[in-house]
C-alpha cells in the first residue's frame, strides 16, 4: 500500500478501504469446527500493560453444542497463549494451539450432546504489538500500546466462535493504569467482573518438541495470583449469570496505579471491542442523542463538529428505521495502523487521517449505519452478510442524497457500481464460500449488497422500499436475519411477488450493457419514437427507464426489459434530441466506464496486496479500454513511484496531465508529485514550478494546496525507513 495516502481515494478507493476494513469480517478457518459450538455469554476479566504490549485475561465462556461433539475448538488470536483451561466443574483440561487457524482445541472428556451447554474457563497472555500473528495476515487488529490500545472483536483477543453470525451477551472488564480512557460497549461501572475462581491447581504450560504447546497436568503448585488480573473469590454461580463487584471490592484487587472499567451487555449482539487510550472525551447534546466524541489531544479542535456531524446522520437514520437498540454513540479514534473503520455496539470508529478540518460524513454515515446494520440486524450466515454490509452502504448514499442532492448520491450509485461489478464470475448468494477478507467477498457483499437496495427501491418505488427498510430493521432488532426474511417483508410491503428480482441478483452473475436503435415518426400530435432495447442476457428482466430529450419538455418512459429484446414506443410532442436508456443508473449495468474503473480498483487492490507486477496488468487493460485515461496513468504511476522508478513514474504523471484529465483531481495530485520527483532529484527548480502549476489549479481536494505549499516553503524528502513511502 502507498504509505503516503496521497490523493487520492476518492470514493470508489475510499469505500473499498472501508469494506477492506471493514466491515470487520474475518475470514472463514475450520468452519467444521466452527460451526460446532455457538458462544452465548461471556465473563472476561483483562489486563493490559502498554508499555510492555502485555494483554493478560480470563474468560469464563458459556456455549451450547449445536452437535455431537468431545472437541471444543475457539479462535483466538495467535499473539495470545492458554495457560490454563477448567471444566463447569473445576476440572483442569489441556488446550492446543493450533497457529496455522489462529484456534485453541480443547478436548471435553465427557463430551456434549447436541443442545447441551457447558462453561470453560480460560487464562491466556500474551504480546499484542503486530501485525504478524494477526488472525489475518498483515492486517493488525489487536495492539496494546501508547497512546492507543485497540482490541477488536475481529482481532480475537477473546476465543471467539461464529464470527459476525452469534449473538452473545457479556461482561467485560479492563483494568488498565491511570491516564487510560476504557471504551465499549453496554452498560459502564467503575469495578471488575467477579469469575470464580477455579478449583483445581493451575497448571504449568509445556510446549511438546514435536508440536504446539499444551496445557498438560503437572503436579499442582501454590496458586501464584497474577499481578495484573487478581481474581476476587466468589461463590460460584450459574453459566449465565453475571455479577459485577462492588467498588471497594474492585479497587482492592486492582493494583495501585491502575483502574478497572467494567461493560455489562445483557441483550445479544456482538460487543467484543474494547479501545483504552489518552483519550478526551467530548459530549455532544445534540436532538436528546448520548453522544460522546474520544479523541486525542492533537484532534481536539475538531470533535464539537465530529460530533454534531455524527448526531445528525444517526437522526437521519432513526427517521428512516426507527430507534435502535441503543441511542448511546462513542465516536473513537483509532490509529493508522489497523483497519479505516470499526463499528461496535455503541461505537463507530474512525482511524486518525480520517479525522481533519473537512470532515468525511460519507465515511462516518457507512460507520454509523451499522448500528442498525450488523449491530441491531445481523446476518444469519455469511450468505446473508450483504444484509448488514450492503444496507449500511446503502444506508450511506441515502443520506448522502439528504446531504448532497440527486449528484451526489448518482457518485455513491457509480462507486457501488463499479464494486458490484469488480467480480462477476461469484453469484452474491454463494459467497459464504469465500474468505472474507478475500477482495471478492469485499466487493460483492458491499457494493452489490447496495446496489440490489438500489434497485429494489427503483422496482418497488419510494414509499414501498422505506416502508420495508423500516419493517425489516424493527422486526429484526435484536435478531440474525436471512435473505429469506427480508424478501418476505419487502414482498408484504409492496404488495409484490419479488421471488424473481431475488433470485436474479443473487443467484446470478453479470450486468446488461445496454443497446437501443430507434425510428422517430411524424404524428398528427407530434411524433413517435420505435424501438428497441437489446442487451446479452437472455433470463434477463428489469423494468428500465426511458429519456427523451426534445425540443419541448423532456419525456420520460418506463420500460419492461424482458430477454434479450424489448420493442418500446413512445409518444412525444416536441422532436426528439436524444434519448438514454436508464439515466439515473436505476439499474446496474455495463458500460466502458465502468469496465475502466473496475479494472483500476482491482489494480488498487492488487496495490494493498503489494502485488505491484500485477496491478499493472490490471492498469493495462483500463488504458486498452480508454488509452487517455488520467485515473489509469496516475495509478500507474504511483506503482512507479512506490518502486522508486522516478524516469517511469514522472513519464506516467506526465501522461495523466495530458490525458482526459477525469477525475479532477489527478491534475494538482500529478504537479504535487512531480514536484516531489525533482526534488529527490536535486532539481530544484523544476520542483517549485510544479508545485506552483499545482497552486494554480486552485483544487485542494485531500489538501493539496496546503501540500504543494508546504513543499515550496521546504523541499520533499522522502522517507528512508520505508520503501514505499
Amino acid at each position: 500500500m502507498l504509505k503516503a495516502r496521497r490523493p487520492l481515494e476518492r470514493a470508489v478507493l475510499a469505500s473499498l478501504i472501508l469494506l477492506a476494513g471493514l466491515t470487520l469480517a474475518l475470514r472463514t478457518r475450520g468452519a467444521d469446527n466452527k460451526a460446532r459450538i455457538q458462544v452465548d455469554d461471556y465473563v472476561i476479566d483483562a489486563s493490559v500493560q502498554p508499555s510492555s504490549h502485555k494483554l493478560s485475561a480470563r474468560a469464563k465462556v458459556h456455549f451450547t453444542a449445536l452437535d455431537d461433539i468431545s472437541v471444543a475448538t475457539f479462535e483466538l488470536h495467535n499473539g495470545l497463549r492458554p495457560t490454563k483451561v477448567v471444566d463447569a466443574d473445576g476440572k483442569t483440561l489441556s488446550a492446543e494451539r493450533v497457529s496455522q487457524d489462529s484456534t485453541i482445541r480443547i478436548p471435553l472428556p465427557a463430551g456434549l450432546t447436541k443442545g447441551q451447554s457447558t462453561t470453560l474457563t480460560i487464562d491466556y497472555e500474551g504480546s499484542l504489538f503486530s501485525a504478524d500473528d494477526s488472525p489475518v495476515p498483515g492486517l493488525k487488529l489487536a495492539e496494546v500500546a501508547d497512546p492507543i490500545s485497540y482490541l477488536l472483536y475481529a482481532g480475537r483477543w477473546f476465543p471467539v466462535t461464529g464470527y459476525g453470525i452469534d449473538r452473545f451477551t457479556s461482561t467485560i472488564s479492563i483494568t488498565a493504569p491511570q491516564g487510560y480512557t476504557v471504551i465499549g460497549s453496554g452498560k459502564e461501572s467503575a469495578g471488575a467482573a467477579v469469575i470464580p475462581t477455579p478449583k483445581a491447581a493451575p497448571e504449568e504450560v509445556t510446549e511438546e518438541k514435536s508440536g504446539p504447546p499444551v496445557l498438560a497436568r503437572k503436579k499442582a503448585v501454590k496458586p501464584a495470583k497474577s499481578a495484573k488480573t487478581p481474581v476476587a473469590k466468589a461463590k460460584p454461580k450459574t453459566a449465565k449469570t453475571k455479577t459485577a463487584a462492588a467498588p471497594a471490592e474492585a479497587a482492592k484487587r486492582t493494583p495501585a496505579g491502575e483502574h478497572t472499567v467494567t461493560f455489562t451487555s445483557d441483550k445479544p449482539s456482538f460487543p467484543g471491542t474494547i479501545f483504552i487510550g489518552k483519550y478526551q472525551d467530548f459530549p455532544v447534546s445534540e436532538g436528546g442523542l448520548n453522544i460522546h466524541v474520544y479523541f486525542l489531544p492533537e484532534h481536539k479542535q475538531f470533535a464539537q463538529e465530529y460530533g454534531e456531524t455524527a448526531a445528525k446522520e444517526f437522526s437521519f437514520f432513526t427517521t428512516m428505521y426507527g430507534v435502535p437498540l441503543s441511542t448511546t454513540l462513542k465516536i473513537v479514534e483509532i490509529p493508522d495502523d489497523t483497519v479505516p473503520t470499526a463499528y461496535a455496539p455503541e461505537i463507530a470508529a474512525l482511524a486518525s487521517r480520517a479525522i481533519s478540518a473537512k470532515i468525511n460524513y460519507r465515511l462516518l454515515a457507512n460507520t454509523i449505519a451499522h448500528q442498525w446494520w450488523g449491530v441491531d440486524v445481523s446476518p444469519a450466515s455469511k450468505n446473508d452478510w450483504w444484509l448488514a454490509d450492503g444496507t449500511a452502504r446503502y444506508s450511506e448514499a441515502r443520506y448522502v442524497e439528504q446531504a448532497a442532492g440527486k449528484a451526489g448520491a448518482e457518485e455513491v450509485t457509480k462507486d457501488m457500481a463499479v464494486g458490484a461489478l469488480a467480480y462477476e464470475t461469484v453469484p452474491l448468494a454463494q459467497v459464504g464460500t469465500l474468505d472474507t477478507f478475500d477482495p471478492v467477498f469485499q466487493s460483492m457483499v458491499t457494493d452489490k449488497g447496495g446496489m440490489i437496495l438500489h434497485m429494489l427501491r427503483w422496482v418497488v418505488g419510494d414509499a414501498a422500499f422505506d416502508k420495508t427498510m423500516r419493517a425489516f430493521a424493527q422486526q429484526y432488532a435484536g435478531k440474525p436475519a436471512t435473505v429469506e426474511d427480508f424478501r418476505k417483508v419487502a414482498e408484504q410491503a409492496s404488495g409484490e411477488q419479488l421471488g424473481w428480482f431475488f433470485s436474479q441478483w443473487l443467484d446470478s452473475t453479470g450486468a446488461p450493457e445496454f443497446k437501443n436503435k430507434y425510428t422517430v415518426y411524424r404524428t398528427a400530435k407530434g411524433f413517435r419514437v420505435v424501438g428497441e432495447i437489446s442487451q446479452d442476457l437472455d433470463l434477463f428482466r428489469m423494468p428500465v427507464e426511458l429519456k427523451i430529450d426534445t425540443d419541448g419538455q423532456t419525456e420520460t418512459k418506463r420500460i419492461e426489459v424482458v430477454g434479450t429484446n424489448s420493442s418500446y414506443a413512445v409518444e412525444t410532442f416536441g422532436r426528439p434530441r436524444k434519448i438514454s436508456i436508464d439515466p439515473d443508473s436505476d439499474v446496474l449495468k455495463n458500460s466502458p466506464d465502468l469496465r475502466l474503473r473496475t479494472a483500476i480498483m482491482r489494480g488498487q487492490q492488487m496495490v494493498q496486496q503489494g502485488n505491484l507486477a500485477e496491478s499493472l496488468r490490471e492498469f493495462q487493460k483500463a488504458l486498452d479500454i480508454n488509452k487517455n485515461s488520467s485515473l489509469a496513468h496516475y495509478r500507474i504511476a504511483e506503482v512507479f513511484y512506490q518502486q522508486r522508478n522516478y524516469q517511469a513514474a514522472a513519464n506516467a504523471y506526465r501522461e495523466s496531465l495530458n490525458g482526459d484529465g477525469e477525475p479532477r483531481w489527478t491534475e494538482v495530485w500529478s504537479h504535487i508529485q512531480l514536484g516531489k520527483i525533482f526534488d529527490l532529484t536535486g532539481q530544484r527548480d523544476r520542483a517549485v514550478n510544479e508545485y506552483r502549476q499545482a497552486l494554480n489549479t486552485n483544487d485542494n481536494t485531500q489538501g493539496a494546496l496546503d501540500e504543494a505549499r508546504k513543499y515550496i516553503a521546504q523541499p520533499f524528502q522522502r522517507e528512508k525507513a520505508t520503501s514505499n513511502g
